[in-house]
């Protein structure tokens, strides 16, 4: 087993967590940083993170980091810190393709006393039932004897500009406790936070899990009164804030439950409780209330065009936003194409404006062609569906500017005052 000061450590995607790690660990020791997207590497190299999540002078000062493409280099490294994305398929299930491609990369250039660190989130026995026997299987090598592995769940939130890889702390752990404790220590570099180091790697595994689980089913239950309060006419914000001066409410809103976690990671728990013969109840209600609240929004606002006596099929309805949070380009999973594909089933023609994201993105994810610029006393419809700065900085007569003379204008997100809007989650 080397030692800390022999580490030769590579990041293997360089996506929303790969890059701000690599960044950071960058600035106190030489990495290599992978990933199969020349194009990424090629904009990393000039200096610029498409992703926004790190500023161009944060990126120059990470002086002992290189980007790279190409495979064989990896092998001149010892440890390898495995940050690709585990989405879900169309059927909910986890889709584990990424990390087992990325595992049998690894495995090509693994040597003796080499360790494998995951942080993409997967269910509790993931590293080593599902990526281990790749490893194993690529190098010839034998798991705990050969080569080791480790797991430090990410905790990136993209947009987030306060809580950073080095302010949140982190969980880490080994496959012996000398590689936890190797492990731990190579985190304690950068985390300024500190770590906690788990006693084994299903227990890091499961704790990343239940993080995310923990907030979809606090945000369905918010979802569930939304619903409540609208059908008795009562202001949700306004309960919210009411019962938000006890010093142990949880400040939690409803809204669409999008992008690569919550709306994600509860599944690869239920998908592995089911395997082990045990059907989750309340989890998979909490799945099924959310995804079902693009459906809701919808129903609110066709409901509200018809009181106005506006012919909802053939209507034009503006989306303001598509990522799946303000103020950052991601558009993983996001769950405002659910009120788009709702509203084309009533036969609106629906426009989507976004400042922030790649229209080719966008075009390609699901096939939605963005504006450059809404139409000013064109609409029908207008859902303020992501809070974004740009949509605050309008407000309700800017907004209300781009909607015809009789219109409906749905506050998704609060971004006016009560008063200002039609309709409110």
């Amino acid at each position: 087993m080397f030692t800390l000061q022999n580490v030769k450590l590579a990041i293997v995607g360089l996506g929303y967590v790969g890059l701000p790690l690599a960044v950071e660990f960058g600035k106190h020791r030489p990495v290599l940083g992978f990933d199969i997207n020349a194009q990424r590497i090629a904009a990393l190299q000039a200096g610029h993170d498409s992703t926004l999540e790190v500023e161009d002078d944060e990126l120059a000062s990470a002086t002992q980091l290189r980007y790279s493409a190409s495979p064989a280099e990896l092998a001149g490294c010892n440890v390898y810190i495995v940050t690709v994305p585990t989405p879900i398929d169309d059927h909910k299930r986890p889709d584990l393709t990424p990390l087992v491609k990325a595992s049998q990369t690894l495995g090509k250039v693994l040597k003796r006393g080499d360790i494998v660190i995951y942080e993409s989130t997967v269910y509790p026995g993931a590293t080593e039932e599902d990526c281990v026997p790749v490893l194993e299987r690529e190098s010839g090598l034998t798991y705990n004897v050969d080569f080791f592995c480790g797991y430090s769940p990410e905790r990136i939130n993209p947009g987030d500009k306060e809580h950073r890889v080095t302010t949140i702390q982190k969980v880490t752990s080994g496959s012996t406790p000398e590689v936890a404790e190797l492990v731990d220590a190579l985190y304690r570099q950068i985390i300024a936070a500190g770590t906690h180091k788990a006693p084994s790697i299903r227990v890091a595994e499961a704790a990343k899990v239940i993080e995310n689980t923990q907030r979809d089913l606090n945000i369905a239950l918010i979802n569930e009164l939304a619903i409540i309060f609208n059908r008795m006419g009562i202001d949700t914000q306004a309960v919210l804030e009411a019962a938000g001066t006890k010093w142990n409410f949880l400040p939690f809103r409803p809204g669409l439950v999008g992008g690569h976690c919550i709306g994600v990671d509860p599944y690869y728990l239920t998908h592995k409780a089911q395997a082990i013969g045990y059907h989750p109840e309340i989890i998979l209600a909490g799945r099924r209330l959310n995804d079902s609240m693009g459906q809701y929004v919808v129903g609110q606002l066709v409901k509200e065009m018809v009181r106005k006596r506006i012919h909802v099929h053939g209507a034009r309805v503006l989306v303001l936003g598509l990522t799946f949070k303000e103020n950052c380009p991601d558009l993983r999973n996001t769950r405002v194409v659910d009120i788009v594909r709702e509203l084309r089933e009533y036969g609106v023609q629906v426009d989507v404006y976004d400042p922030w994201i790649n229209p080719v993105e966008a075009e390609h994810e699901y096939a939605i062609t963005p504006l450059a610029q809404p139409e000013a006393g064109a609409y029908d419809g207008i859902i303020v569906a992501v809070a974004h700065q740009q949509f605050k900085a309008m407000g309700a007569q800017g907004i209300r500017a781009l909607g015809k003379p009789e219109h409906v204008l749905y506050d998704l997100k609060y971004v006016l005052e009560a008063s200002d809007a039609d309709l409110r989650l």
